[in-house]
């Protein structure tokens, strides 16, 4: 189906470091370096502000939400809800197959379709879980994904989560379309503690 707290300390950023530039294949550009150990520390969580829902500050309730458990929940998603605009600023969603994967969402779609169309117009976008009970929100850009390699992660990714046997021939550029959104923000929170659990997340690229 188509469709930060703890920094990082001087001594492991200089290990991370290392292990990137040891792990990268020859010839990796220094910037797809950069870009990979801009994602190794966790995004700053917080309390959201939502006046008159009774929620709780930041230590009330169950406390803030680890990043661990969103992920947990973008991992087990099997369906998302994709938000992007029309052209003339109109709301569009659709439900997509998405994999959580190197600490972003990546999916495809046709590329004559109304949401890759939107894309093509303006890459911002929403992604968000199918569970109402345990919902976590990204916010982020779509980046079109062309090199051959972030193509056969995605197919490799997508064919593990969903137990298909796509070939690289779906992502065929006149066709159809490849993305990865990398999330600016995140919101999450769990309805058994709904005023004492919503949890905002930033990322290091939020503007």
């Amino acid at each position: 189906m188509h469709g930060f707290g703890p920094h990082l300390s001087p001594t492991r950023l200089t290990t991370s470091l290392l292990e990137t530039y040891l792990a990268a294949p020859e010839g990796d550009p220094l910037p797809q370096a950069r870009r990979k150990l801009s994602w190794m520390a966790e995004p700053r969580a917080s309390r959201p502000l939502m006046p008159g829902y009774g929620i709780v500050g930041r230590d009330g309730g169950s406390g803030l939400l680890p990043w661990s458990w969103a992920e947990e929940q973008l991992q087990s998603s099997h369906n998302f809800w994709l938000a992007t605009r029309w052209p003339d600023g109109r709301p569009h969603v659709m439900p997509v197959w998405a994999v959580w994967h190197d600490d972003a969402l990546w999916f495809s779609s046709s590329k004559q379709s109304r949401k890759a169309r939107n894309l093509a117009a303006d890459p911002r976008c929403v992604l968000t879980t199918e569970d109402s009970q345990n919902p976590v929100v990204v916010e982020g850009s779509a980046e079109l994904l062309t090199e051959r390699r972030d193509l056969e992660t995605l197919l490799a990714v997508e064919n593990a989560k969903y137990g298909t046997d796509y070939g690289l021939d779906m992502f065929e550029p006149a066709e159809n379309c490849a993305y990865q959104v990398r999330p600016t923000w995140v919101f999450g929170l769990r309805a058994d503690e709904f005023t004492g659990s919503p949890t905002r997340w930033i990322f290091a690229n939020a503007r």
